[in-house]
């Protein structure tokens, strides 16, 4: 039996076994015990299904449906477990998918589709948004192959030799589109993958799963009103890519790196191997551009789908570059002051996920040309289909390309070196939940949104406060960035913050809807004349960690509102979920057609 005969033997086991080995090399700490507390990741052992959970707070809708979901689940299952699964399963998902993608849209064999998925999962992008904690943006980045996939089964299935049920690829482009949206960015990332790959025919069905899919935040953003606010023009500068050592920033997004924070990003892109990591990267996707973008003539949806798929790459590496320009960046501050809703595309590197199918066919098609040249001189094929597959040189050249996206990169491992890695809450945390028995919202001291713990690390991390307590937690949203101080929407909580800092009278906390104020006493940060305040506060909970009181008096809020506001939200939420689990379980049942 040739390389051919084993790899369609073996297409399913081998590339997934071998994802789960890359995820497992990747994500090893996170398979102890305890939480994921980074940056922006926040995990906790039970969430609350507050108005802030479901986006209905003064702040924009970023974390939905994400909070929700963690909500509604973590009575069940240990909310902390929760997240560590969905980035495990996501990663996987990912390389996995990539390989699939590379096998139906290249007919390529095993090797080449082991190229494609140590690519997807072993690049700067996946490093550096674990640094920076958004474990539910990869999400959205591994529904990527996937939806393209469901996009070409869709053609597929509706081209005169069909192969695929359309009712399958439906329910897979469902399925990705839902999945990709437990995040705003998911949702638009995947949008743009499934909305230019499946065809004019396709456009109107896939338009309405898109929305459907992205109920539950342009539902929030709607009934928050957050979403009429401009952006603070100052995140445009604060959140624009960045050029690493030796690249610029054209070539540091090429790389598949440049993000905003440059703290978040492993030891070796601080150094010149950055620049050679990206000279290699770049090499293993030029080696298969050609291949990639020529006709099959039977398979004209899978022509186009690659096609599209590499124009989608170079304006997502493109695009963000010239968003960090000085007129780029004038372009970008006026978007996000005048179109509600565009402070989504500040952080412009995220966008750089776009190019990844595209690199990882690249990749799978160039380890198949250089083993088919290579074969071409050492061999006499006796089989056509094989030589050009590579033959035995397949699996040798897929070995050298992997160790060329690896080899610069080894810190990925680990956690990224041990950085992403889980803590252990104090129980401070479950007794202080376990006091506030009374509505009212909580403020919290020290001012601000980060917190430098004991028990968090050396890196400052989001409270966990919103999500370990049961009442909505105020937070002004404002976020310290290279040095600037970046504004959040509304303006309630940065008032509760002030009256707090500048020793107001409890009343004033009781008219701005706060019933509960909470001490953070481990973290250092601003705590004002709260000193003042303190005093008319009713003290209900105290340890070396915590203090919490309560506020007398009924807090004003506008229950009545509230309430149906958060009947509209969870049946935004349902129709999610049930396009998530409705559109896998559909993909399920009605496989692919056999030819």
């Amino acid at each position: 039996m040739g390389e051919s005969g084993r790899s369609t033997r073996w297409a399913g086991p081998i590339p997934a076994g071998y994802s789960a080995v890359l995820t497992t090399l990747i994500t090893g700490p996170l398979l102890g015990s305890g939480y994921l507390l980074l940056r922006d990741a926040v995990s906790t052992p039970r969430s609350y299904l507050t108005d802030s959970a479901l986006g209905l707070g003064d702040a924009a809708p970023r974390a939905v449906p994400q909070d929700a979901l963690l909500a509604a689940l973590s009575p069940i299952v240990d909310g902390g477990l929760l997240v560590k699964a969905i980035l495990i399963v996501a990663l996987w998902a990912a390389g996995y998918g990539a390989a699939v993608l590379a096998r139906e849209l290249l007919a390529v064999s095993l090797g080449p589709q082991l190229v494609a998925t140590t690519l997807t999962l072993w690049n700067p992008f996946v490093a550096e948004r674990l640094l920076q904690g958004h474990w539910s943006l990869l999400a959205g980045y591994a529904a990527l192959p996937w939806t393209a996939l469901a996009a070409y089964r869709l053609r597929s299935a509706i081209s005169p030799g069909r192969r695929y049920s359309a009712v399958a690829a439906w329910g897979a482009l469902a399925g990705c589109l839902a999945a990709a949206g437990l995040t705003p960015t998911g949702s638009l990332l995947a949008g743009c993958v499934a909305l230019l790959t499946v065809g004019r025919r396709n456009l109107p069905g896939t338009l309405v799963l898109l929305v459907a899919a992205s109920a539950p935040w342009l539902a929030a953003t709607a009934l928050s009103g957050a979403g009429a606010e401009p952006s603070d023009p100052t995140g445009v500068a604060a959140f624009a890519a960045r050029a690493e050592p030796g690249l610029g920033t054209l070539g540091s997004l090429a790389g598949l790196g440049g993000i905003w924070n440059a703290d978040a990003v492993p030891d070796s892109r601080t150094t010149p191997i950055a620049l050679i990591a990206t000279i290699l990267l770049l090499a293993v996707v030029a080696s298969g551009i050609r291949a990639v973008l020529t006709a099959v003539p039977e398979d004209r949806a899978g022509l186009h789908v690659r096609r599209t798929l590499f124009a989608l790459a170079v304006a997502a590496v493109v695009v963000p570059a010239l968003a960090s320009t000085g007129w780029g960046m004038e372009v970008m501050r006026w978007l996000v002051v005048e179109i509600p809703g565009t402070g989504l595309l500040r952080d412009t590197q995220k966008y750089v996920a776009l190019a990844v199918p595209a690199f990882a066919l690249c990749a799978a098609a160039g380890c198949r040309a250089v083993a088919a040249r290579i074969a071409a001189r050492t061999t006499k094929p006796t089989d056509n289909q094989e030589f050009l597959r590579g033959g035995s040189a397949a699996i040798p050249v897929a070995v050298l390309f992997a160790a060329l996206l690896v080899a610069p990169l080894l810190d990925l491992a680990f956690g990224v070196g041990g950085s992403v890695r889980p803590v252990h809450y104090p129980l401070g945390w479950q007794r202080v939940a376990e006091k506030i028995d009374a509505p009212g919202d909580v403020a919290v001291l020290p001012g601000g949104m980060f917190r430098r713990f004991p028990y968090s690390g050396k890196v400052a991390v989001l409270d966990p406060a919103p999500r370990m307590l049961p009442n909505d937690v105020l937070q002004t949203g404002r976020l310290p960035v290279r040095g600037l101080t970046v504004s959040g929407e509304g303006t309630r909580a940065v008032d509760a913050e002030n009256a707090l800092l500048h020793g107001d009278s409890a009343q004033r906390l009781a008219d701005l809807g706060v019933g509960w104020v909470l001490v953070e006493r481990s973290t250092p940060g601003p705590l004002g004349d709260s000193v003042k305040t303190l005093p008319q506060l009713e003290k209900r909970y105290e340890d070396e960690n915590f203090a919490l009181y309560r506020v007398p008096g009924e807090p004003t809020r506008a229950t009545e509102t509230l309430r149906a506001h958060r009947i509209i939200a969870i049946t935004a939420h349902l129709l999610w979920a049930t396009l998530l689990i409705g559109g896998l379980l559909v993909a399920a049942i009605y496989r692919p057609i056999r030819r």
